[in-house]
């Protein structure tokens, strides 16, 4: 075994997890989880059977990762966020077969106690505010806040507010490394 596994832990037998991760106090992880390397499960998470994380996620205490959610590289999931799965749950109706995919691309942030309602795709390094609800997609390097969350800025992948308007044209470089970021309409863009 090549990543650590505290012993109040529960790593179903047929889970996949990469080199170097690390589950810690209280986790379970269920049977068809996909974990790549250098992930850090915090106390009391779960993971459950039809999900994928990227390398290198971290996933704060008491985060439950549930079937159809699929963490792309570099997601941050913060302490207590909560992911959906049903869009209308009830207890007294079954509606496993109603499962929404959730998608959170490359680098995103999402804040402590936010929660991400099923079937949207988080854009790669957007920025979701602590205590927000996402409820439709979110364009790459947004920043997301409140309920429902709306957008009021733009982040850079470095995670700093860039000082652009919500839509136009403009361009603006990151004072932290340099990366040239550029505004057309809605869209964000960074060159390479």
């Amino acid at each position: 075994m090549d990543y650590q596994v505290h012993e109040s832990a529960i790593v179903d037998e047929g889970a996949q997890i990469g080199e170097g991760s690390r589950v810690w106090h209280f986790v379970h992880v269920c049977a068809g989880a996909r974990i790549g390397r250098g992930v850090s499960l915090g106390q009391n998470a779960f993971v459950g059977n039809k999900v994928t994380i990227g390398d290198n996620c971290k996933i704060q205490n008491n985060v439950s990762v549930y079937d159809n959610v699929h963490l792309e590289e570099g997601v941050f999931c913060g302490p207590s966020m909560v992911f959906t799965n049903v869009y209308n749950p009830r207890s007294l109706i079954e509606r496993k077969s109603e499962y929404r995919d959730t998608l959170v691309k490359k680098g995103a942030t999402l804040g402590a106690n936010c929660t991400i309602v099923c079937g949207v795709t988080i854009g790669e390094y957007s920025f979701i505010g602590a205590g927000a609800v996402i409820n439709k997609d979110v364009p790459a390097y947004a920043l997301m806040v409140g309920v429902p969350a709306r957008q009021i800025g733009w982040m850079s992948e470095y995670g700093e507010q860039l000082d652009l308007p919500l839509e136009g044209q403009a361009e603006v470089a990151c004072p932290h490394t340099g990366k040239v970021y550029h505004l057309n309409g809605k869209t964000l863009t960074k060159s390479d």
